[in-house]
Parts: structure tokens; sequence; C-alpha cells
């Protein structure tokens, strides 16, 4: 059987690694492949093979992967080697599992004697030789007989025989006739007296040899036993250290490994192991040198003193720790094929905690075989990081776990706190609202209406205090002054809470006032501080932020039972701390386990078998995942529903796991019975409808209930209407409610909520093809309209009706469907157009009341977004403007699309007649500016935009205004316009028909000097005197209106320098000369400008100069431009100037003129008449010499030379 069995675990494993498929279960002995590299080998091979190396120390912490080294390298290591491990010979006490209680564990250890150590080192080394290779160790085992025991019993019989045959021949031995006849007929006295010899040689030779084993340790006499006292107290190896020597003379080993002998925290032990090591090796009768292997932990001996006891130390390096187990945890999960089923985030966290690769590969091999006992028919039902973090605790604190089962330790006493941390923050929250209630209340009561007017109350109190003349005050080390500084002072509040404070008056005296007691005068019960905290707590942002909290606490009382055991500990986490310090260094694990939800108190359901009775096995699937907060789905099959909901808890119908379509069959099969239920499960899925979407999909398609639940949720919850259609299955809630909700809730839809008409108005088509049949009268009872009529185009019936009935939205694409599909109608381009033109003219009733109805929408969203419909006719849209009940802005918005303008101003609102002028919608004419400018409505900034207009412009600065006294209005409002550019200006004063007697008197400069170019003022001494600030314009009017004026120029006052002016305009030289005759030229030698211009005015109308006196003649001709006029005016007047005069004034002339002198000088000039004419009368009157002409044709002069 041993060889079948052998043969098949064998085949087993060949099958399993030719298929790659990882085992199920995995060992924790050591692994012979821990050193693949062999680094530890070839160091290990180093110190066995150097003569001068006794003791080998293997160091590194626990779970390092010492043993698999040891393992690893004694695979390639030949000769026979002694393993002594301390862990299989503990005593029960004093074995602790890992993590639990180290420091009880260390004392248990450090308890055990050094001679129980020295004893079990003794019995592993002499019980794991053969006991036939120590036949003189006094230590007695039980042997087992060999081959040819058979053959010595035999012998022992017959010698036994042998004996008694000589004993009865005694006497004839010593008479001699034993030993006759000395032949062979006397064989078997021979013979038995050579096997009686043999056999007592025998046993002889055996009782002489054991007899180097015997010892004597006590002398027992009844109850008296006497042995030696040290006996108790030496040291076990070393008393028997001749076995140890026989032991290693009498066997072969030359290497003995030593294991866990660190774990008794006792170096004492490796002193006489040393010394043992030595005593063996120095021993003669030992012919090879034996070598001593330790593993122990880096910290079994301090500082250096380990290098002073072993002569080579390999250090270890750990396969795991802390920071990277999460690789041999995920290893394991997928050993299992865990991947998918645990969290990713958990492991990763969960592995800080586990550090012990024996420790993970248990975990994982017990998780195997839970799994196969709790999910025994196949479905991953568990939650499996709930289970592993159980089976984690297991493993870490066995002794506490077992605990859990009885309803004791410390994890079941955290458990059992879940009821009294609810009631502990229901308690807190409780507190909560009544402070923040309270603060709301007292904040109400607060009289000073802000903290600026809290401040002047107490600064009114402090003032009381302070001595008079003593008004600078001292806040930090700076003087204020005076008292209401303080008041915006921002250290006030500190110093309101301060014992004195200190006031000085201008002459610098200190006087120090106590405040000890002035917050109480003010306000016995309150101090300053509190009172400033609740005007602060009395504003709206507060109260509302207040208000929510107070909400979200009372959502949250109401909602506790609901959480997750993790989230009520959470809130508890102060409070917890005692029962999580009782788990000392597991502390933290047992705390990450718990608060992240993974250690629970759903833990009975991976820790117990199922048994069924009442309920179905999948019953209690469903019961068990609702436990773990999973929700099975909500087409989980469930077999006795009543008994599920009556197992179920009251809590649970506020969950997710209400959702299951048996269940809720099962609730509104019976409504009175399950009322509460009911009303929870519409609690639920008000509360989290996102979280239901699946089991409506499941619902509606398989339940049986439909009606029932809708009309439920429609009646006891306001929203549901507008949170479903709201959904990504809005269509599915929508087809299920028109075919089943009752008829009097679908006319009240909209009034509850508008998105489902919103709904059907967008989506009709994907309602009607959802696959949910109703019947289409149904749509008649719920408000809606369809946007857009082409998307129902396959429904025909229902396509006329909708239209029939008007229950379709306004736009450009129905109505035109409206006149191709159902009126059979052409006109689309004159729709698109001018729309309501065409709608009118089609005298379709349906259609034209429809727009009528909701001319309104019609108007905004049909002929405002229509981008042509631009060519409405004028009658149309004197119809669409005359609608009292549109918004001004839509009315011309629409007008202003049109192209066309309209001919008058009736007809048209008054309220629109200026939106319509700004946009130039009326033709450009006189009449409608006049209409306009006397309508109620006038504006005239709107007026002058309009006629500022380039179609304005062109059109009407071509026809004169009318001139009949109704156009009065208008005349003078374009000619007081000061708005108007210039050249509009200009444009429009040219078409007034006639002049005005006076000059507007809000027109600026310019449009003044319009006025004069154009001659639309009337010249008198009023319009005159209106331009006295304005003397150029005086001037520019006179020019403009000459004649008048020197027909009427007594009448006007003004001066020789205005009258200069007015020789410098555009008038007539004989009008100039009419200015000139006025003046007063006896000052005009001291007038240079003016003496020019006079001059050009006598020379240009050759006037009489006859009466010009020397001093006038002479300023005349030197001041006068140009050249030419001079030598005119000097020829005219010479006659009245006499010789120095004229000498004078031919000096002023220029070049060549002034070099007419005496002297040797022939200046040359012009051949001019007024030259010729010069020169003749110069020496006529024997200024020069003479003249003559060049051969250049000019005038050389000749002088007098003396």
């Amino acid at each position: 059987m041993k060889i079948v069995s052998r043969l098949r675990g064998w085949l087993n494993s060949v099958t399993q690694k030719g298929d790659n498929v990882p085992p199920k279960y995995v060992h924790l002995a050591p692994t012979d492949e821990a050193d693949g590299s062999g680094i530890y080998s070839d160091a290990l091979n180093y110190a066995i093979s150097e003569p001068n190396i006794s003791n080998i120390a293997l160091t590194g912490p626990y779970g390092s992967g010492k043993s698999s080294i040891i393992k690893t390298f004694l695979k390639t290591y030949k000769k026979p080697v002694l393993q002594i491990s301390l862990a299989a010979f503990l005593p029960e006490a004093s074995v602790s599992s890992y993590g639990e209680d180290q420091e009880n564990s260390l004392l248990a250890k450090s308890a055990i004697s050094k001679q129980e150590i020295e004893r079990s080192i003794l019995q592993q080394m002499l019980y794991g030789a053969d006991s036939n290779s120590l036949p003189l160790s006094r230590f007695k085992r039980i042997q087992s007989p060999k081959w040819w025991a058979r053959f010595v019993s035999i012998f022992i019989i017959f010698g036994l025989i042998a004996c008694w045959h000589l004993v009865q021949s005694s006497s004839e031995i010593v008479s001699g006739k034993f030993f006759q006849p000395f032949s062979f007929d006397n064989w078997l006295n021979f013979a038995s007296l050579t096997l009686a010899l043999l056999f007592l040689w025998g046993t002889l030779h055996h009782i002489y040899v054991k007899s180097f084993g015997f010892s004597l340790k006590s002398v027992s006499l009844k109850d008296i036993e006497i042995k030696p006292e040290s006996a108790e107290e030496e040291s076990i190896l070393n008393r028997h250290l001749d076995e140890i020597i026989y032991f290693f003379q009498s066997t072969n080993y030359d290497l003995v490994v030593i294991e866990d002998l660190d774990r008794f925290n006792n170096p004492d032990i490796f002193v006489t192991l040393r010394e043992i090591n030595s005593l063996v090796n120095a021993n003669a009768g030992v012919k090879r040198p034996i070598r001593f292997l330790y593993a122990l932990r880096d910290n079994m001996f301090k500082n250096t003193d380990r290098t002073k006891f072993f002569e080579f130390i390999v250090p270890v390096i750990p396969i795991i720790n802390s920071s990277n187990s999460i690789d041999k945890v995920i290893e394991q999960g997928k050993r299992l094929s865990l991947d998918k089923r645990l969290n990713q985030q958990f492991l990763r966290e969960v592995s800080r905690y586990l550090n012990d690769m024996r420790l993970i590969q248990n975990i994982f091999n017990e998780y195997a075989i839970y799994v196969a006992n709790l999910e025994t028919d196949g479905d991953s039902i568990l939650d499996a990081n709930k289970l592993l973090a159980i089976l984690i605790y297991k493993n870490v604190l066995p002794s506490d776990f077992e605990e859990l089962h009885r309803g004791r330790g410390k994890l079941a006493e955290i458990l059992n706190k879940h009821d009294s941390y609810i009631s502990t923050v229901e308690s807190r929250n409780r507190v909560l609202v009544s402070k923040l209630e309270k603060q709301i209340s007292d904040a109400e009561k607060q009289v000073p209406a802000d903290q600026e007017e809290l401040r002047k109350i107490y600064a009114m109190s402090l003032a009381s205090k302070i001595p008079e003349g003593h008004n600078i005050f001292e806040f930090e080390g700076n003087r204020h002054d005076p008292l209401h500084s303080i008041l915006n002072h921002r250290v006030f509040d500190e110093q309101l809470e301060k014992q004195e404070i200190v006031c000085r008056s201008p002459q610098n005296q200190i006087v120090r006032i106590k405040l000890i007691g002035l917050q109480d005068e003010v306000n016995p019960e309150k101090s300053y501080q509190d009172r400033k905290d609740e005007i602060e707590q009395r504003t709206e942002k507060f109260k509302e932020k207040t208000s929510k909290t107070i909400r979200e606490l009372r959502v949250e009382n109401s909602k506790l039972r609901l959480k997750k055991f993790n989230e009520i500990i959470r809130t508890n986490a102060k409070d917890s701390e005692p029962l999580f310090s009782a788990f000392n260094d597991n502390e933290d694990l047992v705390r990450f386990l718990i608060f992240e939800g993974f250690l629970d108190d759903s833990f009975y359901q991976y820790t117990s078998l199922f048994h069924s009775g009442r309920l179905s096995p999948n019953d209690n699937k469903f019961l068990i995942q609702i436990r773990s907060f999973k929700n099975p789905g909500p087409d989980f099959q469930i077999d006795n529903p009543k008994e599920v909901i009556a197992a179920m808890r009251t809590d649970d119908f506020r969950q997710n796991f209400i959702l299951n379509k048996t269940l809720v069959d099962c609730l509104f099969a019976d409504q009175g019975e399950y009322q509460k239920q009911i009303g929870k499960l519409i609690d639920f899925i008000s509360s989290s409808f996102s979280e239901c979407r699946n089991f409506f999909q499941v619902y509606y398609g398989t339940g049986k209930r439909i009606t029932e639940l809708l009309t439920a949720l429609n009646k006891n919850w306001p929203d549901f209407v507008s949170t479903a259609i709201s959904s990504p299955d809005s269509l599915m809630h929508a087809a299920q409610m028109l075919a089943h909700l009752p008829e009097s809730q679908l006319e009240t839809l909209k009034e509850k909520s508008s998105v489902f008409s919103e709904l059907l108005s967008t989506s009709l088509l994907d309602v009607l093809e959802s696959g949910v049949d109703f019947e289409y009268e149904r749509l008649s009872l719920v408000q809606f309209e369809v946007k857009e009529l082409s998307n129902i185009e396959p429904h025909t019936a229902i396509t006329k009706l909708i239209a029939a009935d008007g229950k379709y939205v306004i736009s450009i694409d129905n109505i035109e469907f409206i006149f191709q599909v159902v009126l059979g109608l052409n006109g689309t381009n004159e729709l698109r157009t001018k729309n309501y033109s065409t709608v009118l003219k089609s005298e379709d009733k349906a259609l034209t009341t429809k727009i009528e109805q909701e001319f309104s929408y019609y108007l905004k969203n049909v002929l405002l977004e229509s981008i042509t419909n631009s060519e409405e006719e004028v009658s149309t849209i004197l119809t669409v403007i005359n609608h009292d009940d549109i918004e001004d802005e839509y009315l011309v918005q629409f007008v202003e699309k049109q192209s066309k303008k309209l001919p008058t101003l009736e007809q048209v609102p008054v309220r629109l007649h200026t939106p319509l002028f700004r946009l130039h919608k009326f033709e450009s004419t006189w009449q409608n500016c006049l209409d306009y400018l006397n309508s109620e409505n006038f504006d005239a900034g709107t007026l002058t935009d309009f006629l500022k207009s380039d179609d304005s412009l062109i059109k009407l600065s071509n026809v004169k205004v009318g001139s009949q006294v109704s156009a009065r209005p208008l005349r003078a409002y374009l000619i007081n316009n000061n708005d108007f550019e210039d050249e509009i200006y200009r444009a429009y004063i040219r078409m007034l028909p006639r002049s005005f007697k006076n000059f507007p008197s809000e027109i600026d400069k310019e449009k003044l000097r319009i006025l004069i170019e154009e001659k639309k003022i009337i010249l008198s001494t009023d319009s005159f005197t209106f331009l006295n600030d304005l003397e150029d314009l005086q001037v520019e009017f006179i020019a403009k209106n000459i004649d008048a004026y020197l027909k009427q120029e007594s009448e006007y006052e003004i001066d020789d320098d205005f009258r200069e002016a007015i020789l410098c305009s555009e008038i007539g030289d004989e009008q100039k000369l009419r200015i000139v005759s006025g003046m007063d030229l006896s000052l005009i030698s001291n007038l240079p400008s003016r003496a020019s211009h006079v001059g050009r005015v006598l020379h240009r109308t050759n006037a009489d100069v006859s009466d010009l006196s020397e001093d006038v003649a002479h300023a005349l001709i030197v001041h006068s431009k140009p050249v030419s006029t001079q030598i005119a005016l000097f020829n005219k007047c010479h006659g009245i100037l006499s010789v120095a005069q004229i000498w004078s004034i031919i000096q002023q002339l220029p070049k060549p003129y002034s070099k007419i002198e005496k002297g040797w000088g022939q200046p040359i000039i012009p051949n001019t008449p007024e030259n010729q004419e010069l020169v003749h009368w110069l020496e006529a009157r024997s200024i020069i010499s003479s003249s003559k002409l060049t051969f250049f044709d000019e005038i050389r002069i000749y002088n007098f030379r003396k």
C-alpha cells in the first residue's frame, strides 16, 4: 500500500509540473531552493573546509529563511549531518502564537531552565543516531530487533536447554562419565557442553558490556530517596560529556546544525556548546574535525561578543519584510486565482503587518480550506477580502479567535459595543443640534445690531470711568487720541480682557483705570466676547450654515443604524482606544482591519457552516450576502420571500438589499401587512435612486406588481417623476408610467414635474418604440408638446392627432411639416422668407389658432430664430407689432429683421416709434420726421441718429423742408440741433425754406458759422449782439451781410479794429473803401497792419489821396505790401510829401530802392510802369540825377554824388 501511495503522489506531482498548475496548498517546511545563486553555500563550504573554524553562525531575523538556506546547503553536502532543532522540544506552556502577546511569550521562554534546553540537545543528539551504533551509551532506548534476532532467540533456547541438561548431568560430569565415550556417539553431551559454554560466555559478555553504561543516580528505600545535591544544578551536557564524546567516536557526523536555540534568549547555552565543541575536537578518540553550525538572530549577542564566539558568521538577507511582503501576498493570491476577488489596495495595506513567509503561506492555505467549505456550490457569494481578514486575525491572534466563538475575547468586546457606539453618536449629535439651535436663538436676542454698536456700548462704559482731560490711551506702547479712535483699534477686544488701561493727559499725567468688573457692569450674564460671537452668529450666512449643519446632523442620526460597523466605530475612535490597546503589538493591525470594514459583526458567516431548514440554500446565501453589505442583485432567486423578510433586520429595508424582484412582489402583494417595509423601501429608493437602476431594469421586465410599485412611488415620493425622467433610463421609466400609472395620476404629472412632458416632447418616438405596449389614447391625458413632428411621422395616426390637438412645439420645422404632410400644401420657400405672411395666407384654422394662442412663443422661436425670414409683408409687420401682450424688445427685433420699411407712422404703436426710428425702419421723409417729432414717445437723440444715416442724408439733403406752419417744430429742431456733425448740419440747414431772425442759443461756434455762411440768419442789431463774444463770427456775419450793414451802418457800434477785420474779409473793394472812409486814419502811423490793409484798398480802388496828411501817406507807403503797391502809392502821394519825407520813405523801402541815395551808387530797378513813373518824378524833384534803360531792359538810376 505504501508503494502504491508513493507512486500515486509521484504521478500527481509529475502531472502538476507538466501542466504548470500551481498547487492548491503549500507546505510550511523549509525549502531546498532558497540559495539560487549559491552565495550562502559558497560561504558555508568555505567555513567547513577551513581547519581553524569550528563554530559557524548563520544570522538573520525571524522568518529570514535561515532554515531554507541550511536545507539548500545540505542538499549538496554529502557527509553525515546531525540536525538539532529546539523548536520541536519546547515545553507546551512556553509555545506562543505568532505575534500574540510577545512580552508574555518571552517571559515564558526565559523561564525554561538551562537544563531543559541541554536535555533537549542531548536527547536529539543521542536519539538521532542508531541505538546499535551506541551500545555503550547509558541512555537506554528501545531497540528494534534485527533480522538475526530470531536466530539469537533460538540460540538462547538451545543454550538454556543445554545448561539445563548439564545441571541434570552434574553428577556424571563430576564422575567423568559424561565425557565417555569420547566418540561421535556421545555427540549430544559434547554439543550440550559446547553450547552451554558459548551461552554462558555470551551472557557474561553482554552483562560486562552493559556495565559500562551503568551509573548510580540515587538510592531509594521506600519513601526515602538519596541522591547527590549537585545533580540538580550541574550542566547536563557537562555531566554527560563522556556520552557526547562517545557519540562522536562512534558515529561519522562531522557537522552539527543547531536551530532555534536563540528563541530562549539564553547566551549561556552557547558557551557550553562551544566548550563541548572544543573538548570533542581535542579528544584523541575523535579522528575528524567536528563543526557546529548555529542558526540564530543577529541580536542574540551584544555588541562584538558574537565575533569573539563564532569563527565565521554568514549574514542572511531576509526574504520578506513589511516593505516587500505585498509581493508574497500577491503571489499567494495568484496561486489561488484570487486576483480579481481580492482588493489590491487592501492587500497592499494589510501586507505591511505581515512579515513572516510561513504565516502568509498558512493564511492562504487556510483560505483555500475555508472557501472549499463555505462555497460548496461554486458561487462566490462571500467577500474574499473579509474572509482573508478573518484568517489573518485567526493566525495572528489564535487565542482571541478561539474566544470569539464563545462571544468572549478582545474582538468580541469591540463588536459588542456597536449599539452603545450608535447611542453615543446619537446623543452627541442631539447635544450639538441643541447647542446650534441655542446659538441661533441667543443671537436673535442680542440687542446690538452689529459689532461696531457693541464696541460703542463698552466704550461708553469705559469713557465714564476716565477722569476729565485724560483722553490719550496707550495700546501696545502707542498713543491714540481721541477716545473714538479706540473703537476701530485692532486690539480693542483684547484690552477689555485686561485688568487695566493706561490714560494720559496732554501734560503727560498718567492714570491707570481698573477694568475689572467693567464687562459685568454692562452685562452681568455674558462677557464682551460672548456677545460678539452671538452677533457674528446672527448673520444670515451663519444662520444658513448652522441650519444646514443641523439638517445634516438630523439626517445622520436617522441613518446611523444603516451604516456599516466600521463607519460607526470611526465616529467613536477615542472611546475605543482602550479596547484596541489591549491587542498590544497587534493594535495597528486590528485597528486597520476594523476601521477599514474588513473585520466586523458579519464574521460568523465566514467561520461557520450553514444547515438548511425553513430557509432554502438560496435564501441563506441572500442573507449571508446582505450581512456582508453586498447586494445579491435584483434577480437573485429567493424561494421563501416571507421567511427572508422575517429574517431581515428592520434597517435592511432602507438599503439596497431590499431591491429584489421577489421581495418587492411579496411586499406589494400584501401591502397591509408590509406597510412599514414598503415605506422604508420607498424611502431608500427616493434617497438612493441612482443605485436602483439595475433593479428597475429587471423589475420592469419580470416584476408582477409594476402598477402598485409606480403608484406608491408617485404617491409617496413627490420627486419620483422628475428623478426617474432625469436618470439614464428615462425612456424606460416614461413608457412604464404611461402603461401602468392610473389615469388620475397621469393627468397631474405635469403639476408635479415638467420633466415628464419634456421627455415626451423630445423623445416620444423612442418611448413609442421602447417595446412597452400601452393605449395611445392615454397620451391625451398628459400635457406635452412634441418638439419634432417629423420624428413620429411613421406613426401617422398619432401624428395627425397631435397636429389637430396642437400638442407640438411651434417651430420652423414643425410648421413646414404640417404644411407638407398634414395640410398637403406647397410653400416651403415662402415659409422660410415670410413665414407669418404665408401662414395667414393658408387660412388653416387649427394652425392659425395654435399660433395665435402661442404667438409670443411663435414670434420668439420662429420669426426671430429664422435667419431668412426677412421678407414679411408690411401689413403682416403691422399685425405683429400691434400685439400688445408681447414685450417691445421682441417686436423691435422682428421689425429689425425685415427688409421692408414702414411708409408712415400710422398704425404703429406709439411705444414703438422710438425703437423703430432707431432701427431706421421708417421711410426717410420729412413728414415721418415731423410725425415722430410730435409723438408722445419722441426722443431727440433718436431722430438725430435717424437723420445722420446715409440713407436719410441722401434722400433728405435734396428735399426742402416744408414751409407750412405745422412744420415749424421740425425746422426749429433742425436749426437747434447741436448733435449733428458740421457737414450734416450744413446739408439740412440748406434745406430750410427761409432764414431765422436770431441765432440758436444751444449750438456750438462752428454751427453758428454754418448759419452765417448759409445766410440762414437775418442781420440785425439783436442777431449781431448775440455774437458779441465771438468777434470773428461777427466780422464774418457782417461780411456775409455787408450790404445790409452798410445800409444801417450807424446802428452798429463798431470800432476801427472791427473795421480792419472786415477789410480782411472777402467783400468787394468798393465796400472796403466805404469801410475805410469810416476809419480814423490819423492813428495809422502806429498801426502797420491797418496801414497795409488800407493802403491796398486805396491802391486797388485808385482812390483820391489828396486829403491825406504826410504822416498818413508815409505810413501807408512804408507798411503796404507788396513793393508794387508801395511804389504805386508813393507815386500817388509824392505831391503831398516834402523832400525830407521822400528820402525817409526811400530809406525804408526794400532794396534796390533803398540804394537810391547820394553817392556813386547806381541801383537798377525793374522796368515797370510804376517804376518809370517813380524815376520820372524823382528826376523832376531832383532826388536823382538821371536814369536810363540798360541792355537788359532795366532801369539804371544815377544818384547825385553830393
